[in-house]
């Protein structure tokens, strides 16, 4: 089950949906029988709810859209393809954690996004010095 904002993509309406698409669109590949597909459910969906009117995130299970998957070289689910303009801009292979799914989209959707700044560690050396 996918969360209320997080869409399923299919070999139908990928062109439509995630290529021609205005705003960066996350795919997450997964398959019903994969342990690790399902424990990135939560995360996708909650992702999917916090940027909503930003970006486009949704699923395509591969065992039911199998022309997609081999489109763009999946080999391994999960598998998180970001897709800004048309093109593949970032690539996540295996479960990750909610705030490596929102660094790896915030890169791509914009200043308006809401979350958590953390400084890197050379930030603080410049502050510090």
């Amino acid at each position: 089950m996918s969360g209320v904002n997080t869409l399923t993509f299919t070999d139908a309406t990928w062109d439509k949906e995630v290529l021609n698409s205005e705003v960066p669109v996350l795919v997450d590949f997964w398959a019903e029988w994969c342990g690790p597909c399902r424990m990135m459910s939560p995360t996708v969906d909650a992702v999917a709810d916090a940027y909503v009117g930003r970006a486009k995130v949704g699923k395509l299970n591969v065992d039911d859209n199998g022309a997609t998957g081999m489109r763009y070289n999946v080999r391994g689910i999960p598998t998180l393809l970001l897709f800004k303009g048309g093109k593949v801009v970032e690539q996540k292979v295996g479960a990750v954690g909610k705030a490596d799914v929102q660094k790896l989209l915030d890169a791509h959707v914009g200043a308006e996004v809401k979350s958590d700044p953390e400084p890197a560690s050379g930030d603080l050396k410049a502050v510090n010095s």
